[in-house]
């Protein structure tokens, strides 16, 4: 099985402000849609406690908590590894976070699809790992100016872990 990480995340690593993204990209919206289609997701509650509509359609959609609630179109696990154990014999899975998610996964990654936001939010308290780029290898980039939906520049950038 093949771990993903994706993430949007701003020039200093920030991901989110209390509980919310930082960032309105349609386009990343829509590279992440089809990235993860089909495939499991797995996050934290209050990642998933943020989404305005619930669980994702089309997607097998995982939340980590220790608490022992119920989340309508979600499976619940109390660790990663409970979580990824119940994924044996998936082709990929796809980590969502939040940040303690990314800190717990990022050293179980096998690829990381960032979309790197060209600019520093005033203010963040979700943030995303350093990426040791010893460890990765770029494997592709693709560079957007603004637009008329995209008020900042932003890079897809995947990165596949070094063996």
């Amino acid at each position: 099985m093949k771990i993903n990480i994706i993430v949007a995340i701003a020039m200093n690593n920030a991901i989110g402000f209390e509980n919310k993204l930082l960032y309105w990209l349609p386009n990343d919206l829509k590279r992440f849609k089809a990235l993860t289609t089909g495939h499991t997701i797995i996050m934290g509650r209050k990642t998933f406690e943020s989404f305005p509509k619930g669980a994702l359609p089309n997607r097998r959609n995982v939340v980590l908590t220790r608490q022992d609630i119920a989340f309508p179109g979600a499976e619940r696990y109390g660790s990663l590894k409970e979580a990824l154990d119940s994924c044996k014999g998936e082709e990929e899975v796809y980590i969502l976070g939040g940040a303690s998610v990314y800190q717990e996964a990022l050293p179980l990654a096998d690829k990381l699809c960032i979309t790197l936001i060209e600019d520093t939010p005033k203010e963040a308290d979700a943030f995303f790992p350093v990426i040791n780029l010893n460890e990765w290898k770029e494997i592709s980039r693709d560079a957007h100016v603004t637009d008329e939906k995209h008020l900042y520049p932003y890079t897809f950038i995947d990165y596949e872990r070094i063996k």
